[in-house]
């Protein structure tokens, strides 16, 4: 089969490094809300400044001035909370790097293809790998036109890059753009600058090992207490010893409660985050710690009971139980779930959807759930797939790295291996070898259902048709033609099934010669008579 791009090795997926869990502060005093509001404003306002310094050093910065801006920082806040500010600096800064590098390559393709298919007459027909040629000299030249701002972007992008500039807005980017257009998101000026300040505060803290309750600036006991180190300036506000407020609120964690009390009691390092979501007007706490990462379960291990195919779309998992021999068992399944509205309702639908999932796993007693490694950073350009609107839309919903980073972290909990396999040709193959021998009257096999069934057996290593051909062996006599066969009247061989004429087997012509003799019939008027009936001659008479 020429054309085919090589297929990757299946891989199993490392388990997390980290857990992360959030619940809610109650109870609050409003003289609670306010000191966390004004801690909040002050450490953002700081943050922000750090950040501004940290983005003009560029690549020249080294750890000596790490150190001098942490100096800078400690009078106006405590040691902890500048070390706390400059290493969040540092994360943020990363991170736009990595967004800038990104935005490059994005603009990279993009140019290429506008480039390849410039080159190409009008009208030329793409191939299944290539694109064609524009429609029209009207398209060809309005793509010319945007290949020159593409490649004015793509300039300004490696200038910045080289220099090492990075555009980073605290609070987010999407939110600072929609204050210029107010009503068409629904905000009023007010509840806006509420959104805007809330993102820009800075209440967050690392854990530290040793200390009490492993964080020394904000401190959360056994008992649910909340207890916060309160910066230099603001130490007048302070209720409790050494500077600190502590909350009214109580907070439990009903999720990993028990592992997070047991890390606090052995004073083991927490880092906290405390944020106000404006929405529900409610405070908010998370906790996060890291976890040794779990030992990876070979593969054949993991398949020892089957393995459970998993094919992902944009509003519903697909999967399909596969016994060790990649049969599929039993029915398909589907897990709906919907991406729209907020970012938050999303996740809670992935959630939702991977948790009955796993529940599904564990009652059949399958160990492991295979999903495809895709990556659809390629595939969301605009110039590739410039008038199939509806297609990008579709491929950029898919909670792709999402779906797999909360199917790694909750498969692990309940000890399930999650296997990666290539996407290649997975929804193909499977709609073409098993998704019609599959449709029966009282089942209706789709073909994404089909495609589970392909992700499945290409990690357990079959091959993602429905039959193999036997060995060449088998196929013919010693791997070849059969020249030296038996005579048709050679005596003692073992003839062949005598060939009976007529249009039940149309081997040979309605007219040729019987070899068979005809049965006699059964009824009385179509039996043979042995008798022979004679005429005899007229009698003479005297």
């Amino acid at each position: 089969m020429g054309g085919l791009r090589e297929i990757a090795a299946s891989f199993v997926v490392p388990g997390p490094s980290g857990v992360a869990v959030r619940t809610r502060i109650k109870q609050l005093t409003p003289a609670d809300e306010e000191v966390l509001r004004l801690v909040g404003a002050h450490l953002g306002a700081l943050a922000g400044r750090d950040l501004k310094a940290r983005c003009r050093d560029g690549l020249e910065h080294e750890a000596e001035a790490w150190a001098v801006r942490k100096r800078e920082l400690t009078p106006q806040s405590s040691a902890r909370w500048a070390g706390a500010i400059t290493k969040a600096t540092h994360d943020q800064w990363a991170l736009a790097r990595r967004c800038a590098r990104a935005h490059i390559q994005s603009l990279e393709a993009g140019a290429r293809t506008i480039r390849y298919r410039l080159s190409l007459p009008v009208g030329a027909k793409g191939t299944r790998r290539a694109p064609g040629g524009y429609h029209s000299r009207r398209e060809w030249h309005a793509k010319a036109r945007r290949l020159r701002v593409l490649e004015d972007r793509l300039e300004r992008e490696r200038a910045d890059w080289e220099a090492g500039r990075v555009q980073v807005v605290r609070g987010g980017k999407r939110l600072a753009r929609t204050r210029h257009h107010l009503p068409s998101a629904q905000l009023t000026e007010s509840g806006w600058r509420e959104r805007w300040e809330a993102a820009r505060w800075f209440l967050q803290a690392d854990g530290e090992s040793g200390k009490r309750y492993g964080n020394e600036t904000i401190r959360i006991s056994p008992s649910g207490e909340v207890s916060i180190r309160l910066p230099a300036p603001l130490r007048h506000l302070a209720n409790a010893p050494h500077g600190r407020y502590v909350l009214t609120g109580q907070v439990r964690f009903a999720h990993r409660g028990q592992e997070w009390a047991d890390r606090i009691e052995a004073n083991r390092a927490v880092a906290y985050r405390i944020h106000y979501d404006t929405d529900r007007a409610r405070w908010y706490v998370t906790a996060s710690w890291q976890i040794p990462v779990s030992p990876t379960v070979p593969m054949a291990a993991a398949l020892a009971h089957g393995v459970i195919g998993v094919d992902m779309n944009a509003d519903h998992l697909a999967a399909w139980r596969l016994d060790t021999r990649g049969n599929p068992v039993g029915e398909p399944r589907r897990f709906f779930y919907d991406l729209s509205g907020t970012a938050d309702h999303r996740d809670a639908q992935v959630r939702h959807a991977l948790t009955r999932l796993l529940h599904w796993a564990t009652s059949c007693g399958v160990k492991a759930i295979a999903v495809e490694d895709l990556d659809f950073t390629g595939e969301k350009t605009r110039e590739k797939h410039g008038q199939k609107k509806r297609f990008r839309q579709l491929i950029s919903g898919m909670p792709t790295s999402r779906l797999r980073t909360r199917l790694t972290s909750m498969a692990d909990a309940t000890g399930i291996t999650v296997i990666a396999v290539d996407p290649a040709y997975t929804s193909r193959w499977g709609a073409q070898h098993w998704q019609k021998p599959l449709t029966s009257t009282t089942r209706t096999t789709t073909r994404h259902d089909a495609a589970s069934i392909a992700i499945g057996r290409r990690a357990q290593g079959y091959r993602l048709r429905r039959r193999t051909a036997p060995p060449r062996t088998h196929q013919s006599d010693g791997c070849g033609h059969r020249t030296l066969q038996t005579g048709p009247d050679s005596p003692g061989r073992e003839g062949p099934r005598p060939r009976i004429p007529g249009s039940r087997t149309r081997s040979v012509p309605p007219d040729t010669e019987r070899t068979r003799a005809t049965r006699t019939p059964n009824t009385v008027r179509g039996a043979r008579s042995e008798q022979e009936w004679v005429q005899d001659s007229l009698l003479l008479t005297e």
